[in-house]
């Protein structure tokens, strides 16, 4: 039985900064890495994929982004973000079981992005993005653009058939 396909994007693994940056509801990074790993776990099995839209971690330990990655369950693809520094494939020897500098594209219609990306009504594609994490000036969901920064998605993953289902209510 295939599993299902989920996103999420700045999780932000080791940056203490971020926690005041964006508000974040944790104690400490350690209490974050912890809430993270919990809500991914009881979201996610191991059948399942999950598209991870950029910095994941801000780590350069080969060892501590692979620990973080072998705590995570479920085929996880990264779209390298901003803070993502290293080759992608060095977050395959990571545990990572694809790594892409550049967006994907799924279903023929989804451009996987780190940042968002143009697109307007006319264009026959929609965009799933992070990199904005609160910031109003972009909306969780439209018609075509889909924002999966943790801070938007409940420190979780998300479905892919949530995102279709906003996406048809907008």
């Amino acid at each position: 039985m295939a599993g299902k396909v989920f996103f999420i994007a700045d999780m932000h693994f080791g940056h203490e900064a971020m926690l005041r940056f964006e508000n974040r509801p944790f104690t400490d990074i350690k209490d974050q890495e912890n809430q993270l790993i919990r809500n991914w776990n009881e979201t996610v099995t191991a059948e399942d994929e999950v598209y991870v839209l950029g910095d994941f971690s801000l780590s350069d330990s080969m060892e501590e982004v692979s620990r973080l990655c072998g705590s995570l369950n479920g085929k996880k693809t990264l779209v390298l973000g901003n803070h993502d520094t290293h080759s992608p494939e060095w977050y395959r020897q990571c545990g990572f079981d694809e790594a892409s500098a550049w967006p994907i594209i799924i279903d023929g219609f989804w451009i996987l992005s780190h940042e968002p990306l143009y697109i307007n009504e006319n264009m026959p594609y929609a965009n799933i993005y992070g990199h904005v994490h609160g910031n109003p000036t972009y909306k969780d969901c439209c018609r075509q653009s889909i924002c999966v920064c943790v801070e938007r998605i409940d420190y979780r993953p998300i479905s892919f058939d949530e995102i279709k289902k906003k996406v048809l209510e907008n």
